[in-house]
Order: structure tokens, then C-alpha cells, then sequence
């Protein structure tokens, strides 16, 4: 019974923020922005340009909430506006290059141990060339298909296999690189 009723009261949120009800479109900000600034972060390097972007997605969440349709998740609908609109800014700063690579290999990306932190990590991923940061995060961590991210990026589906192949294969070797160091191998 109480499922029901938190999904009505997000129901009512949700068409009171498209109303323009500030209130609304508040709680909706303090509920999301958390996990939506980390989702942005993942693809701009840096925090305020993030947060900027950000802003600016909610805003397009905000103009666009009367086209929910209430058959997804509503989170899934704003994470997806957010991840579009990192997009957007990238290609308009003309900061994404891709290979126009069709060789790729599938290889098998060991996990990341567990000495490494969420710092570490994103760090790892940050120093990736723009175009391979694109497509693992929109592979690995969104969980988008070849195909899909093809159409997104206006590449094809094999460029797409070949920058997520060649970003493992940085990963990787820098991950090595860091135990190395650790266990004074280097």
C-alpha cells in the first residue's frame, strides 16, 4: 500500500513541477541533483562545469516535464537528459575526437581491485581522451549498446567497439602501472 502511495506523491510532484510550481521543482532538484551532478561528472572533468551543465539540464528537465509520460522511470528520464546534454556541451567545445577505427579487439577487462578508491577510479577515467571517456561511460556505466551510442555520436558501431577497446586497454594499463608502483615493480 505504501508503494503505491510514494509513487502518486512522485506522480504529483512531477505534474506540479510542470505546472511551474517552484516548490515542486525544488524537491525534485534536492532529490536528483546529487546523483545527476555525479552522472555529469563522469564526462566533464571539471566540477563547476559539471554543475553548470547540469543546471542547464534541469532546466531542459523542467521546460520538458509536461512530455513525461510516466512509463519509465522518472530518474532513468532525467539521467538521460543530462547525459545528452554532456554530450551537447562536449561537441560544441569541440572537445571529443573519435578514430574512425573499425579494428577492434574484445578483450576482457579485469575488475579493479578493491584497493582503489571512487577518487582513483575517476581519475583513471579522466585521463582518457575525450572521445574514449564518451563511449566507456556511455558502455560501462549507463549501459548503452554499440548500436545505440553509435546513433548518438554519430559514429558507427564499429568506431564505438573500437574506442570502448582502446579506453579498457589505457585503463588497464595505467591500472597495472599504479600496482606496479605500489609493490615498487617500476
Amino acid at each position: 500500500m505504501k508503494v503505491i502511495a510514494l509513487h502518486q506523491e512522485e506522480r504529483d510532484i512531477i505534474s506540479q513541477a510542470a505546472e511551474n510550481n517552484r516548490h515542486a521543482q525544488q524537491k525534485i532538484y534536492s532529490k536528483y541533483s546529487p546523483k545527476m551532478l555525479s552522472i555529469c561528472r563522469q564526462y566533464i572533468k571539471d566540477l563547476h562545469q559539471a554543475e553548470d551543465i547540469m543546471i542547464t539540464a534541469f532546466m531542459k528537465v523542467f521546460t520538458n516535464l509536461k512530455n513525461f509520460e510516466h512509463k519509465g522511470s522518472f530518474e532513468g528520464w532525467i539521467r538521460r537528459i543530462m547525459v545528452n546534454e554532456c554530450i551537447s556541451y562536449l561537441r560544441v567545445q569541440k572537445k571529443v575526437g573519435f578514430l574512425e577505427d573499425e579494428f577492434y579487439v574484445e578483450d576482457t577487462f579485469n575488475n579493479i581491485e578493491s584497493h582503489f578508491s571512487v577518487e582513483d577510479i575517476q581519475t583513471l577515467i579522466d585521463s582518457l581522451p575525450d572521445g574514449y571517456k564518451m563511449v566507456f561511460n556511455l558502455y560501462a556505466i549507463e549501459g548503452f549498446k554499440h548500436q545505440e551510442i553509435g546513433k548518438m555520436l554519430g559514429i558507427s558501431e564499429g568506431t564505438s567497439k573500437s574506442q570502448l577497446s582502446h579506453a579498457r586497454k589505457m585503463l588497464q594499463d595505467q591500472i597495472n602501472k599504479q600496482k606496479n608502483y605500489v609493490n615498487g615493480t617500476e
